[in-house]
């Protein structure tokens, strides 16, 4: 499939479990240094990275045969990831086939949790970065956009977005089954950044009203206690007070863990006949696995609640079709557009 023109390669939730995907997570600094050694790759005319929990794509449009394979080997350097293992989760697409799965990633169709919202917020941001880091050129800007705007058409034309589509939304209605009621459920925050946000919010909106943020950054930590009407709690103490919470939610960007396994168990001798729920929304996991072995501990992370949430795709299932059959005729029409820019007729067919 190696050719000149426009391509997009990666891994993402479909073949990645999570335990490969935290692997291939890139952090702030690592992803940083990443973009800065793609903007200087020959034969590389544009790019746009998307990293998320549950992907890790790089859009391109290469110049020569060998660029979208360097953009790989050096994504797989930086992780200290073995090439020939990243084969077996490896997607890699070309041509038209490019924005029909970018379009797809837009309006949800291509997530864990079909027709979910946050990927299009994420893509938006994605591209906002890459055109402020001018790596993006005529091709990606017009593409990015033309994506953008089918996205918004078919979620306003379809159902596709009916139901509980949100990992928040996921998580308190499992945490409901645990607990029957929120009223009294005494809720910890390990994150202030977007997720945990959206996570308390869902969970206030069901009844919570107990609820203590904690971040490796204080200030933010405090920032959205007071947003919330909640209190804030020093990360340093996150352990020691596990015993005090019925329901943790982790989402920080730390690259180890933040809650373990002796901590835990620890905190149920305190509290051993109520039980202790962990959503882990965090890639790296932040929650060590060895709790889940612990009695009355329940945990769950991303790939745990979207295999929930597959129970609530009925309702949207039907409007699949209808979305692929409105995004397909604006992809016809978007690569008919930026067809003839690419740098050869090379893939003129799509592939």
């Amino acid at each position: 499939m190696s050719a000149p023109g426009i391509f997009v390669i990666g891994a993402n939730h479909h073949r990645a479990p999570i335990e490969v995907r935290e692997k291939l997570s890139l952090g702030a600094e690592n992803e940083a240094a990443l973009q800065a050694e793609l903007a200087g790759l020959p034969g590389l005319r544009e790019f746009a990275v998307l990293s998320t929990c549950n992907r890790i794509e790089f859009y391109g449009v290469a110049a020569d045969a060998e660029a979208a394979a360097k953009v790989e080997a050096a994504f797989c350097n930086r992780q200290h990831f073995d090439a020939a293992e990243f084969g077996k989760f490896r997607m890699d697409l070309r041509g038209r086939e490019v924005l029909q799965h970018l379009v797809e990633v837009a309006v949800g169709l291509d997530s864990q949790m079909l027709g979910e919202t946050e990927i299009f917020g994420q893509l938006k941001e994605a591209y906002a970065a890459a055109q402020a880091r001018k790596s993006t050129g005529p091709v990606l800007n017009r593409v990015f956009q033309k994506a953008f705007q089918a996205a918004k058409h078919v979620r306003s034309s379809t159902a596709i977005t009916v139901g509980q589509v949100s990992v928040a939304n996921v998580a308190v209605e499992l945490a409901l089954n645990i607990f029957g009621t929120l009223a009294e459920a005494r809720i910890l925050l390990l994150g202030a950044g977007d997720i945990g946000e959206k996570t308390a919010k869902a969970f206030q909106s069901r009844g919570a009203a107990s609820l203590t943020v904690s971040s490796r950054h204080i200030e933010r930590a405090a920032e959205l206690a007071a947003q919330l009407g909640a209190s804030a709690l020093p990360f340093d103490q996150r352990e020691a007070r596990i015993a005090d919470f019925d329901v943790i939610v982790c989402s920080t960007a730390a690259p180890n863990t933040v809650v373990s396994t002796v901590a835990t168990a620890m905190a149920m001798r305190k509290r051993p006949a109520r039980p202790l729920f962990y959503i882990d929304l965090a890639l790296p996991r932040d929650v060590e696995t060895g709790v889940a072995e612990i009695q009355n501990v329940f945990l769950y992370n991303l790939d745990d609640l979207a295999k929930i949430a597959e129970e609530n795709r009925a309702a949207r299932e039907a409007e699949i079709a209808k979305c692929r059959a409105l995004l397909s005729e604006r992809v016809d029409g978007l690569w008919r557009q930026v067809e003839h820019q690419l740098p050869s007729s090379a893939g003129r067919n799509g592939t």
